[in-house]
């Protein structure tokens, strides 16, 4: 069930926002977070049924697995809790592996010995790269005696609230569960909502009306550079900027509605979204873009693997490592690989950059920002076409053009060059979402703080935003990162 959708916004939404409120009024926790898991896995169920006894057996796994942990650590048994945590990963990795990776690797294997390939047709369950990351963290947490003691209901909450199930943000269970357990969970809040519903908005603006038009600029690009070679670097050059920017306001525009959905349900998000294409340097970009991804791939790859503290060489072949899995982890194909390669260098040559060239007098600070957000804009801009590509040979294609630029190409307008220059204008001078509700021009990474207050003018503003968006929900798309 798309959150751009009718019977999201119209049905599901309504519904469920009602009988929580009822729910509260109740004062009972117990019914009301019972509520949210109902509602929960409803939405989860919508698209395919059968895959949610799948999302119940891990969730049930992994919370007896965490039970085991507490217990064992309690005895002292630090061993036998270090080979459940072991066994934990392992059985969460396997059901990842087996359900994105296995049509993937054995056609790898039977392209290397020349067997022809016969697909097994699985079909990716909805949100498994999500709730696989989010339970290894509590296994993780739990072997290292971070989480606190809770029930079967708080976990199942903590794993499926609909808000964040399907794309994040990737969410820490200390960040969840002192908000399910606060007597403000089972405090109705008109503000919250009023905050909610407002962010939500944004959100669906920026999804139906922005991201899914720079779709329609993008697709025929990319779907023409797996059949035929581009025309020309002007139609290359436009389906990357229209992918680039696509991807930017779709992924920004749920990070939004998730966490305006969840602050309607009295829950606080983290920030997930800090106007990455204004970074300038890509250490800096991995800090603002999809920030508790990054988040994860710090804690839970990078410092396992050794992180700064085995000397210099060392580290950056863990930063390699870690964009290299990072990569994998977003879809299992080569130009996924590639993309997670290309961000690991990126960050090798930036950090070898920062410790052999002396600081950037003050003088200078300004001009050397400038180059710095242009250089990197345009290596982002060239990940994200072998990201979005078919294969490899499209990728090849596409770039091929944007770089074989010819005098007489000059002459050629860029294809729908007023709507690009007014996404690009959004995303380098308008505020972002965070510093429109944080009232912070630069919000802390992670920290979300809605000071803002609504009021007369904000919904008016708001209201238009979003039926301008309804009427365009006919023609709605996915949301990218429901592929992942």
């Amino acid at each position: 069930m798309l959150f751009n959708s009718y019977e999201f916004i119209f049905a599901f939404l309504p519904v469920s926002v009602l009988i929580f409120i009822l729910c509260q009024c109740s004062g009972n926790r117990r019914l009301t977070s019972s509520w949210l898991v109902f509602c929960s896995l409803f939405f989860y169920a919508w698209w395919n049924s059968s895959y949610l006894p799948l999302i119940l057996l891990s969730i049930f796994i992994n919370f007896n697995l965490a039970r085991s942990m507490r217990l064992l650590n309690k005895m002292k048994r630090l061993r036998s809790s270090k080979l459940v945590l072991i066994a934990g990963i392992s059985l969460n990795l396997l059901l990842l592996g087996y359900f994105k990776y296995a049509d993937f690797f054995i056609g790898n294997m039977r392209f290397i010995v020349n067997i022809e390939h016969t697909s097994l047709n699985i079909i990716l369950p909805l949100a498994i790269s999500f709730f696989t990351f989010q339970q290894i963290t509590y296994l993780v947490d739990t072997y290292k005696k971070q989480v606190q003691p809770h029930g079967l209901l708080d976990y199942m909450l903590f794993v499926t609230f609909f808000p964040q199930l399907i794309a994040g943000p990737i969410v820490h269970h200390k960040e969840m569960m002192p908000q399910f357990s606060s007597p403000l969970f089972l405090t109705p809040n008109t503000l919250n909502i009023c905050k909610g519903l407002s962010i939500f908005s944004l959100g669906l603006f920026k999804k139906v009306i922005i991201a899914d038009h720079f779709a329609l600029l993008a697709n025929p690009v990319f779907d023409q550079a797996v059949i035929s070679p581009l025309p020309n670097a002007v139609v290359a050059w436009t389906g990357a900027i229209s992918y680039t920017l696509q991807l930017y306001f779709d992924f920004s525009g749920y990070s939004d509605m998730a966490i305006g959905l969840a602050l309607i349900f009295g829950i606080t998000l983290p920030f997930n979204f800090n106007s990455p294409y204004k970074a300038a340097s890509i250490i800096e970009f991995w800090r603002r873009w999809h920030m508790t991804l990054s988040r994860f791939l710090k804690e839970y790859i990078y410092i396992p693997l050794g992180g700064n503290r085995k000397g210099y060489f060392r580290r950056l072949i863990n930063v390699v490592i870690t964009m290299l899995l990072g990569g994998l982890w977003h879809g299992a194909g080569w130009t996924y690989v590639l993309w997670g390669l290309m961000h690991g260098f990126y960050l090798v040559i930036n950090h070898l950059w920062r410790s052999l060239i002396p600081p950037t007098p003050y003088f200078l600070r300004r001009v050397s920002s400038f180059l710095g957000q242009a250089l990197t804009f345009i290596a982002i801009i060239f990940a994200w076409v072998v990201f979005r590509s078919e294969n490899l040979q499209a990728a090849s294609n596409i770039i091929t053009h944007m770089i074989k630029v010819s005098p007489d190409q000059f002459t050629q307008p860029l294809q729908n060059a007023p709507s690009l220059l007014a996404g690009l204008l959004l995303i380098w001078l308008a505020p972002n979402s965070n510093e429109i509700f944080s009232k912070k021009r630069v919000p802390r990474p992670l920290n979300t703080n809605f000071q803002w207050l609504p009021n007369l003018s904000s919904a008016i503003l708001f209201s238009l935003l979003s039926f301008t968006a309804i009427l365009y929900l006919a023609r709605a798309q996915e949301f990218l990162y429901f592929q992942f």
